[in-house]
């Protein structure tokens, strides 16, 4: 765990069980990228990388390939071998795969890649690729262009300090063409519908560094997005709501 960020570590073990109820699952169009640009389908193997409670897993399983999941915290993969029982869940980071050298066709890296961003983690995901073997890195990007939305993370940014984010783009860095061919992105529109207590609430509970927060801040965040629920004309009253994603799927090719 030495090798996991201080505000992963805390704050996905202190936000498994919200993280299971408020983050949302993936487009299904997504899975016709996994099967084209990244190849998956029987006979392939894959692994899951900071894999989580499962969520992106149960996509990839979809695929007909071997998945292995491999997850550094505890609490997060508890929660991912309760509801996926039969997926073969490691312990183990970016920076030491618990793989043999060029044992996998495909490494797919969802909501996660930006917390190990760094040149060691791509040589390791290197090492246990096949020769042309894919790496896939996906992220779900709430679309700030509806204003409650950015309203939602107004609560949310200033608690955000220097936390690895998707939208710093600073996970960009290790790509110097050394390694693996050029990113090349494909993105795909999609709603998570559901009661706002889960997909709003819960989903920005689990949240790394507001789930790291002490408690009274914490409660103070819920009760600001409570408040925006309560106020906000397309959020108030309704038994479900639609938070709108954009979400990004970046994929490359291990060079030799």
């Amino acid at each position: 765990m030495d090798q996991v960020h201080p505000s992963a570590a805390q704050g996905f073990a202190a936000a498994a069980e919200a993280y299971v109820r408020g983050r949302p699952s993936y487009p299904a169009e997504l899975l016709s990228w996994l099967t084209g640009t990244l190849a998956l389908g029987p006979g392939a193997t894959c692994v899951d990388l900071g894999a989580g409670t499962g969520k992106f897993t149960r996509l990839l399983r979809q695929t007909g390939a071997e998945v292995i999941a491999v997850e550094p915290v505890a609490e997060m993969r508890e929660q991912l071998t309760a509801g996926l029982p039969r997926i073969q869940a490691l312990e183990g980071t970016a920076q030491a795969l618990p793989l043999a050298d060029a044992s996998v066709d495909a490494v797919l890296c969802a909501q996660a890649f930006h917390w190990f961003a760094t040149a060691e983690a791509l040589a390791e995901i290197h090492r246990v690729l096949q020769p042309g073997g894919r790496l896939g890195l996906v992220w779900n990007v709430r679309d700030e262009t509806v204003d409650w939305v950015a309203a939602m993370t107004a609560i949310l940014a200033p608690f955000e300090s220097a936390t690895p984010r998707f939208h710093k783009g600073e996970w960009r860095r290790p790509f110097t063409g050394a390694r693996f061919t050029g990113l090349e992105e494909t993105c795909f529109p999609y709603q998570h519908v559901g009661p706002a207590r889960e997909v709003i609430v819960d989903r920005s509970l689990s949240v790394s560094f507001i789930a790291s927060l002490p408690a009274a801040a914490r409660a103070q965040v819920e009760a600001s997005l409570l408040e925006l629920i309560a106020s906000h004309p397309q959020l108030r009253g309704r038994k479900t709501v639609t938070v709108p994603y954009l979400t990004h799927a970046y994929g490359c090719s291990k060079l030799p």
